[in-house]
């Protein structure tokens, strides 16, 4: 059940994502409205992350998703209501402010029941909501669209958060009370959750690699079509493609090497991503046909695959110790600004350094910032024996 609500959930945002775009290009925003748009969507996740993450723990992750999935899903049924590129600026910005309720409460529910499913099962929950995010949804936005209009779209849309209601009481009524007491809310909460990616090395490390992994994988999306279509002269059809090797790969790894990764351990897992996505990087910076560049994206999925189930399996484990609800309100907060970071920085830099020079520069940002989260998980696992002994056991 917990993976038919995550599959309903990403299938769900992958459509709305898509027919977001193209009623807004329906009603004849201009580039700059479309970028403000695009960008609206993750302003309340970043702002609201680590806010909800403290109200996880104080009233727990049911009644949260509850109401983040009914205001979220009436928004979306009233946001055709003024045909105006403005109005639905502000509808989706209001939008992103409810949408932690749901993925920050179904993540602490996700640390707590890896512990019962097994570390193998960690990037079932990745895996799941991907194929609905990347996969279908943008599929169906579409045929959508076009069979039910934008109106209809968005009533079904709000339709799929109402199901995703009634599923959640299979899947939070898992979760078992909590063992300390809820924290006050305080604004000193929030600086303190903060303050938490200072004081504890894991964590700092998880968050690091999580940044880097997430603003390479959104460079790639952003960019590889562009790039595909001009460097090396690709069809639209072509280019496009890359994107799905990418993902297939990406998701294969995350449904099927989970248990590789409990067998081999997260030190030899970072090392396999320490060679595989600096080598596709450089493959994808320097290639300049079809064959080059979508074995680049083949050995990116492949290698940010296997390092999200490590990460996962890692957040999970720190989340036992220092609280779920604090550390996957830091995980929806470092994840979509690593995202942000690829998509943006990544595409005014590579204005003046060229696109496909971007990914030789990522290789080696990439590159150092896992050896540096290596050497400081180390020095944390040896610093710690409680740290160790799981580490052992793999």
């Amino acid at each position: 059940m917990f993976a038919a609500l995550s599959s309903v959930m990403g299938l769900s945002v992958g459509v709305a994502k898509v027919s977001t775009t193209l009623y807004a290009l329906e009603l004849g925003a201009d580039e700059a409205l479309l970028g403000l748009i695009s960008g609206s969507q993750s302003v309340g996740v970043l702002l609201m992350s680590i806010p909800i993450g403290l109200l996880v723990d104080h009233l727990g992750p049911s009644r949260l998703f509850v109401l983040g999935s009914l205001v979220a899903g009436t928004l979306y049924m009233g946001l055709p209501a003024v045909p105006s590129p403005v109005f639905l600026l502000a509808f989706t910005t209001a939008i992103s402010f409810f949408m932690p309720m749901r993925f920050v409460s179904l993540s602490t529910v996700f640390m707590q029941q890896l512990e019962t499913v097994g570390e193998g099962k960690a990037g079932w929950y990745r895996g799941t909501h991907m194929v609905g995010m990347f996969l279908l949804g943008p599929m169906l936005a579409a045929s959508l669209t076009k069979a039910l209009g934008f109106s209809g779209t968005y009533r079904l849309i709000g339709i799929s958060f109402l199901i995703t209601v009634l599923m959640s009481p299979i899947v939070f009524g898992l979760t078992t009370a909590r063992s300390s007491p809820p924290r006050a809310l305080r604004l000193s909460g929030v600086r303190s959750d903060l303050a938490l990616l200072a004081q504890d090395v894991e964590l700092r490390s998880v968050c690091l690699i999580e940044f880097a992994a997430q603003s390479i994988n959104s460079f790639f999306m952003f960019f590889i079509i562009p790039i595909g279509v001009t460097v090396a002269h690709l069809t639209a059809a072509e280019a496009s493609g890359l994107l799905a090797w990418q993902g297939v790969t990406f998701i294969f790894a995350l449904f099927s090497l989970g248990g590789l990764v409990g067998r081999v351990g997260h030190e030899r897992i970072y090392l396999a991503s320490l060679v595989l996505v600096p080598s596709a990087l450089v493959l994808l910076g320097l290639s300049r046909d079809l064959a080059p560049l979508r074995a680049g994206g083949l050995l990116l999925g492949l290698g940010l695959g296997v390092l999200q189930i490590a990460n996962l399996t890692r957040i999970a484990r720190i989340g036992a110790r220092a609280g779920r609800g604090k550390v996957a309100g830091l995980q929806a907060l470092v994840g979509p600004s690593g995202g942000l970071f690829g998509s943006t920085v990544g595409g005014l830099v590579g204005r003046s350094l060229g696109l496909q020079s971007m990914f030789l520069f990522l290789s080696v940002f990439f590159g150092l910032l896992l050896v540096a989260a290596r050497r400081t998980s180390s020095a944390a696992a040896a610093a710690s024996p409680a740290a160790a002994e799981p580490a052992a056991a793999e």
